[in-house]
């Protein structure tokens, strides 16, 4: 049953955010598309409130719990940057807007970008954690909460990878193409005008 519930909530997620869009920039009723776009957070409360009345009604905690964990987790620290990525691309598309800024792709800004994405995983894995810590309290059995904490080394696990994955980026930058370093054209050397002009000799 939890495992189809996130099925469900996936999906409702981004019928949710299709319709939000569409309603906003394609009808053109933008307060009625924030208000679907609004409702999206109650599909992890639901998920939440029927993962506890699961672990309540005496289901063992297993893989499943664990998993509606961190996909609520998930979607606490990156479903924000996903509506607002998405929304600033449908405001271009159907609203008239200017194109939304890309991500840098070298250097500093590039290593910045990475970093806030990390810093979405660890605001996922606190609060997969946490709700993986209150199912062990409200079990209040180890022998049967073994598999919740597994979870919570899984959480942190991915959110370490993903952090020597951002690290990479301020540790070795991406240089622009030829190798360049960002802002430097790479024809800066060669575009110089030499101080005098050649002097030409007609022949006769």
């Amino acid at each position: 049953m939890i495992v189809t519930l996130i099925i469900i909530c996936e999906v409702g997620f981004w019928v949710l955010l299709a319709a939000g869009l569409a309603t906003r920039y394609i009808l053109k009723k933008p307060k009625t598309g924030m208000a679907l776009l609004l409702c999206e957070p109650l599909l992890e409360v639901v998920l939440l409130v029927v993962t506890a009345i699961d672990l309540k009604n005496g289901a063992d905690p297993s893989w499943k719990h664990g998993l509606a964990a961190l996909y609520i987790g998930y979607t606490v620290g990156h479903g924000h940057r996903t509506v607002t990525w998405l929304d600033g691309h449908a405001a271009h598309r159907f609203g008239g807007a200017p194109p939304p800024v890309k991500p840098p792709r070298y250097g500093k800004g590039r290593a910045v970008h990475e970093a806030k994405i990390w810093f979405g995983t660890v605001v996922g894995a606190a609060v997969a954690s946490g709700l993986l810590l209150l199912a062990i309290w409200y079990v209040g059995d180890p022998s049967r909460s073994a598999s919740l904490e597994g979870w919570i080394y899984q959480a942190w696990k991915i959110t370490a990878i993903h952090g020597v994955i951002a690290l990479s980026y301020a540790l070795w930058p991406h240089k622009g193409p030829g190798g360049q370093k960002p802002g430097r054209k790479a024809d800066e050397q060669s575009d110089q005008k030499p101080d005098r002009e050649p002097v030409r000799v007609r022949r006769p």
